[in-house]
C-alpha cells in the first residue's frame, strides 16, 4: 500500500488526507445523527401523549431534554407565558440552529467527491507529461519507455475515485437522512404547539398535576 503511494507522486498526499477526512466526517455523522439523538421516540406527540407526559419525560431524562426534539419543544414550553407567537418563534431559531448542526460537514463530503477525482486527474495528466518529456530527452526514443510512467501515472486517477464514490454515496445518504429528520421535527413542533396552546388549559394543568 505505501509502495502505492510512493509511486503516486506528491499529489497522493492531498488524496490522502481527503481520505482521512471523508471517513472522519462520516463516522462523526453516523454517530450524531442517531435517532435517538435527533428525535427521540418517547418524545414524540400523537394520540396517547400530549405536552404534560412529554414535558414529564424531559424532566426526567437528561438525555431527552439534549436531543434535539427536546431543545426545541423545551424553548416554546419555557416561553409559553410570553404568548403563542413568542413561543413560535422561539422553536423556530432553536430549531433553525438545530437542523444547522444536523447539517454540520455534509456538504464538504460533497466537495470531497468532486475534488477528490479532479486532484487524481491531476495527477494522471502530469504523469504523461513526464513521461513524453523522458522519450523527448532520452535516445531511441522508444514508446515503451512510456508504460512504466503511465502506469504509476493512472495510480493518482484510481485513488481519486476509491475516495470519491464513498464520499458521493456518504453525502446523498446524510442529505436525505436530514430532510426526513427536519419534516418530522416540523411536524412534531406543530403538534406540540397546537397542544400547548389550542388545548383546554384547565385539561394541561390537570394533567401536569396527575404527572407530578
Amino acid at each position: 500500500m505505501w509502495e502505492l503511494v510512493k509511486a503516486g507522486g506528491w499529489l497522493m498526499l492531498p488524496l490522502v488526507l481527503c481520505s482521512i477526512f471523508m471517513l472522519a466526517i462520516s463516522i462523526e455523522r453516523l454517530i450524531r445523527l442517531k435517532k435517538n439523538a435527533v428525535l427521540p421516540l418517547t418524545l414524540l406527540m400523537g394520540p396517547s401523549q400530549n405536552t404534560a407526559q412529554v414535558m414529564q419525560k424531559m424532566n426526567q431524562s437528561a438525555a431527552l431534554k439534549q436531543s434535539t426534539l427536546g431543545r426545541v419543544l423545551a424553548a416554546g414550553y419555557t416561553s409559553k407565558p410570553q404568548g403563542e407567537q413568542y413561543a413560535r418563534a422561539q422553536m423556530e431559531v432553536v430549531a433553525s440552529q438545530e437542523i444547522g448542526y444536523l447539517e454540520k460537514n455534509i456538504n464538504f463530503l460533497g466537495t470531497l467527491s468532486a475534488v477528490a477525482p479532479l486532484l487524481g486527474l491531476l495527477g494522471t495528466v502530469l504523469g504523461i507529461i513526464e513521461s513524453f518529456l523522458m522519450i523527448d530527452v532520452g535516445t531511441g526514443s522508444d514508446p515503451v519507455l512510456m508504460m512504466p510512467g503511465i502506469s504509476k501515472a493512472l495510480i493518482t486517477t484510481a485513488a481519486g475515485m476509491l475516495i470519491a464514490i464513498p464520499a458521493l454515496f456518504a453525502h446523498r445518504y446524510f442529505q436525505r437522512l436530514v430532510q426526513e429528520y427536519v419534516a418530522e421535527l416540523e411536524q412534531q413542533a406543530t403538534l406540540f404547539h397546537a397542544d400547548l396552546f389550542y388545548r383546554n388549559h384547565a385539561d394541561i394543568d390537570q394533567d401536569m398535576q396527575k404527572a407530578s
